[in-house]
């Protein structure tokens, strides 16, 4: 069957294109990429039913849509894209390389300096390397994407994001003058953090096994042998609540205020992720269990 598509900036056309009953939004895109627009790859584009509606899912069928022989569509150019997989790379490798360089004392923010950290900005370095050395062992092993790309153009914002607040931090906990909290509270912090990144890879391995290779596959999420896990019993999103966890235990066991508002830029956004993925779950499946929070157990 023949579909017309038009472009969401003024309806302008853009041309028509032939697919089958059976066809996907997906097929539409590469159909649009092969024979009408080379720019438009299918990652750049947004399929629409309007021109100010909201995208369709890359498996939704045409005929499910009731989409029918000379029916419209609307395509709009999202830009430039990149993938997830490079975009955490760039987000994650960009803080450890700038806390490490800050950990040294460069002589551009405190001058010649002829000691070196003490003891407590020292496992702080390491605590920080260790997370976003984690990390990207995770987007490299262990993370599945969703959805493959974002804007190109959201990279710096996202980057700016985790570089600025590496050197916030870095400076201060490196500083000459920095205090550093007494011995309990030092222990008390590194032991949680220790616990929360530990908990935080848990959950990671469990979402991945979750989905099989090359789906998008979605299950709810339930508790394994692994009893970190078990948080799943009482939140959508454990990965995040130990994620939140990571940084506050860093900032007790810094006692450094800016770590502490980094943690809470951090939850802040981990919230709104939690609560929109939490909605999701509870529309998606009707047997999603009813006593779990997004990500705070009994709060939130």
């Amino acid at each position: 069957m023949e579909i017309e598509i038009l472009n969401t900036k003024g309806s302008k056309p853009v041309g028509k294109i032939d697919v089958s009953e059976d066809a996907t939004i997906e097929n539409v895109k590469q159909k649009i990429y092969q024979n009408l627009n080379k720019k438009l790859y299918p990652d750049r584009q947004a399929i629409k039913l309007e021109a100010k509606g909201k995208s369709l899912k890359d498996d939704d069928k045409l005929k499910s849509l009731n989409i029918q022989n000379g029916s419209k569509l609307y395509v709009k150019d999202l830009g430039p894209q990149i993938s997830w997989k490079n975009v955490f790379l760039a987000e994650y490798a960009g803080p450890l390389f700038v806390y490490l360089w800050v950990y040294q004392r460069p002589w551009i923010f405190y001058g010649v300096q002829t000691t070196s950290p003490g003891h407590v900005a020292s496992v702080a370095a390491v605590c920080f390397s260790a997370h976003y050395v984690k990390r990207i062992l995770e987007t490299l092993f262990v993370h599945r994407f969703s959805h493959g790309t974002m804007p190109l153009m959201n990279l710096f914002k996202n980057c700016s994001y985790y570089w600025l607040f590496a050197m916030y931090v870095a400076y201060h906990i490196n500083h000459p003058q920095y205090t550093p909290p007494g011995t309990a509270t030092f222990y008390v912090g590194l032991t949680g953090f220790i616990l929360c990144e530990v908990g935080n890879l848990s959950i990671h391995l469990l979402l991945k096994n979750l989905r099989p290779p090359g789906t998008k596959v979605r299950k709810i999420p339930v508790p394994d042998s692994n009893p970190l896990t078990k948080l799943f019993d009482l939140v959508s999103c454990p990965n995040y609540t130990y994620e939140f966890g990571s940084w506050f235990f860093f900032t007790v066991m810094t006692k450094c205020i800016p770590a502490g508002i980094f943690a809470a830029a951090g939850f802040y956004q981990m919230a709104v992720w939690a609560l929109g993925k939490h909605r999701n779950y509870k529309k998606e499946f009707p047997d999603y269990p009813k006593g779990r929070k997004a990500i705070i157990p009994g709060l939130l």
